[in-house]
């Protein structure tokens, strides 16, 4: 029930702050034009933004005959777990790592790294595995999902805030002090946000949760352990390239680059991560 709590809320925040911003640029008008996107914008956060994931990774569906090693392992989960099959895909990069994403159990798909594929063995690969689909099972794939749409699309407010502040000057004094003074305030105010809300929605303890699930459903939480401590030095060498908006949507946190990683984290340490599945403290890794 929180995560439908959850959902509703960051929609709703959404299309307050579209409403808002329209009423600010275009009065009466903006903000029914506002409203009209944040329904548009609702609903494929709702019904797309799984498939939008996907595609931002290039990631591609596979069948079974292209990757027998991932489906035998999810098909036998799935079944333990007493949960619809997910569509697998496969995306096309060297950096270690994995998400699951989808509305609902029933539609739900798992993507994977091509470098996941090469780094892990088999039994890690089943640990990482059942981590996405202890999402899928504990139901916070639609919540992640929505969360990255909606998230994306406050950046780009926030970005449209910035434009409007240097064309704020254009007009008369009325709208230099309305487009100037809001887009300012857009600016400072909605990127922060953006990330802000990727935490409240996406806490860290839902990857905590993940860990328990998968580890449960395996009975091998050291598999899971062993993977993460590969997928945390690895990832280092060969960062994934991902956006602020979809970081996360995976197994273990994107390096980021320059931007607020680390102070929007939305993953827990690795460290604590491994002590929680092994009940050892992970000195082999920071």
């Amino acid at each position: 029930m929180g995560n439908t709590f959850k959902t509703a809320f960051l929609l709703t925040l959404l299309t307050l702050l579209l409403v808002f911003i329209g009423r600010a640029f275009g009065g009466q008008n903006g903000m029914i034009l506002a409203l009209a996107l944040a329904a548009v914008m609702n609903f494929v956060s709702y019904f797309y933004s799984d498939k939008i994931a996907l595609a931002m990774y290039r990631a591609q569906p596979v069948t079974r005959e292209q990757l027998p090693r991932a489906y035998e392992v999810v098909e036998r989960l799935t079944q333990k777990i007493g949960i619809p099959m997910p569509k697998l895909y496969v995306i096309p990069t060297d950096s270690p790592n994995a998400f699951a994403t989808g509305r609902n159990p029933s539609h739900a798909s798992v993507a994977v790294t091509q470098g996941i594929l090469t780094l892990l063995n088999d039994e890690e690969l089943e640990g990482v595995l059942a981590h996405e689909l202890g999402h899928v099972n504990n139901r916070d794939i639609l919540i992640s999902s929505v969360a990255a749409t909606v998230a994306g699309a406050i950046t780009m407010l926030a970005s449209m805030g910035r434009w409007a502040m240097f064309f704020g000057g254009m007009g008369g004094r009325d709208d230099r002090d309305r487009g100037g003074g809001i887009g300012a305030l857009l600016m400072l105010i909605l990127a922060p946000i953006a990330a802000s809300l990727i935490q409240l929605a996406v806490s860290r303890s839902r990857e905590y949760q993940a860990d328990a699930t998968g580890a449960h459903f395996t009975g091998n939480p050291y598999a899971l352990a062993s993977a993460l401590t590969k997928l945390d030095a690895y990832s280092r060498r060969l960062p994934m390239q991902a956006t602020p908006s979809t970081a996360h949507l995976f197994i273990i946190q994107p390096l980021l680059g320059m931007n607020f990683g680390s102070l929007f984290s939305t993953h827990p340490p690795i460290a604590k991560r491994i002590e929680r599945l092994t009940g050892r403290p992970a000195e082999f890794t920071q």
